[in-house]
């Protein structure tokens, strides 16, 4: 198809054969489980190990912490081939695009050699807490305390909406940890929640989409972690998470895309085979300038994601272009499988069909990673 050309314009001979690896195992190891794994309500542990087996966990860490030693191209590179699996629930994004990143850049030696090589092999599982019940997009409303305790820290706080909340071991937490320093009173921490007194899982959410995803809510009740918990300077966690931010939202905007090009392709399949009123569905104009017009948007679309991958390639990825990249394209996802799922008529309603999935999946795309609506706040204060 016209908007799925063989190689983009960052990828290199060995990524593009990376990707046929990435597709390869999506096919093997991905496909025939994701009913096994909707009704679970979660993946199972052993596709994080077969992934690192694979090297696709933390392809874009160094391969001195056992990572795959390339860069945010690999990552999105499997990020795409995911979204292209129809699978949702992988939390692979949060493990490897931002929490192994965040250990990366502000980890200590020590912390970097203790975990990220676990967290490259499958064999750990992380997730970022950042979300509380009165605090989403605005950061400044966390309360989740972490009071100093001697040579301890003491976490107190609920936080909720976690991806893979359910089964990760390592979980990177933004806390207050000086109430009176306004925004330089906010820290990062990375905590092992195993068998870790005063933690607790809620009850995993029933979701409308992404139903494999592991979701759930966090609490720490006066929970007792060591200092060297702290990732980086103490009071600098939004400063961290201002440098990160358009990272995660180009990571958002590559699934996006991906999912939206997928969505075309599905449908063109289904409407050559459709036969109504004596031809094909696809046959008829509408159909035609309907997926004209869909076609168009997901070039544009990941012309625009491909922009914004060679800047950040380039390490000049500015946060409001990156929050261009996501509130668009996410909103190119939802309007092109809405307008997709139209031609399957009551099919597309049913969810036994990819198309009605990839629909309910698709609309949490503008909430989290920050609202949409806060995207054009923070495109418009940068005018």
């Amino acid at each position: 198809m016209v908007n799925t050309p063989s190689m983009r314009c960052w990828e290199t001979d060995e990524q593009a054969i990376f990707r046929e690896v990435c597709r390869t195992f999506m096919n093997a190891e991905v496909v025939p489980y994701r009913e096994e794994w909707q009704a679970a309500g979660r993946v199972s542990r052993e596709l994080w190990e077969k992934a690192g087996q694979a090297g696709l966990l933390c392809c874009g860490i160094s391969d001195d912490y056992g990572g795959g030693g390339g860069t945010i191209a690999d990552e999105i590179i499997v990020i795409e081939e995911l979204a292209r699996s129809l699978e949702t629930g992988f939390g692979y994004p949060v493990h490897s695009s931002i929490v192994a990143e965040y250990l990366a850049r502000y980890g200590s030696e020590d912390q970097k050699r203790q975990w990220l090589p676990d967290l490259a092999s499958g064999i750990s599982v992380a997730a970022i807490a950042i979300t509380e019940p009165a605090a989403g997009s605005d950061m400044r409303g966390v309360t989740t305390r972490a009071t100093v305790d001697g040579s301890s820290l003491r976490i107190t706080g609920n936080k909720t909406f976690i991806s893979n909340g359910g089964t990760a071991d390592l979980v990177l937490i933004l806390a207050v940890t000086d109430p009176d320093a306004g925004s330089r009173g906010y820290s990062l921490l990375i905590v092992d929640v195993r068998e870790l007194d005063g933690f607790s899982r809620g009850q995993p959410f029933r979701k409308i989409g992404q139903k494999s995803a592991d979701t759930s809510d966090l609490y720490f009740d006066d929970v007792v972690v060591p200092s060297t918990s702290l990732i980086g300077n103490a009071g600098d966690g939004l400063h961290y998470l201002m440098q990160q931010l358009p990272r995660e939202r180009l990571v958002i905007a590559a699934g996006a895309s991906a999912a939206a090009i997928r969505a075309v392709e599905l449908t063109v399949d289904y409407t050559k085979e459709r036969h109504l009123f004596g031809t094909t569905l696809f046959e008829l104009q509408n159909t035609r300038f309907v997926l004209a017009e869909c076609a168009t948007h997901t070039l544009a679309a990941q012309v625009f994601l491909d922009h914004c991958i060679v800047k950040e390639l380039a390490g000049v990825l500015d946060n409001a272009t990156a929050s261009m990249a996501k509130w668009w394209i996410t909103d190119v996802q939802c309007d092109v499988i809405d307008r997709c799922l139209q031609f399957f008529g009551g099919y597309g309603y049913i969810e036994d069909y990819p198309i009605a999935r990839m629909y309910t999946d698709a609309r949490i795309q503008k909430i989290y990673g920050g609202a949409n609506e806060i995207m054009k706040e923070l495109i418009a204060r940068s005018m």
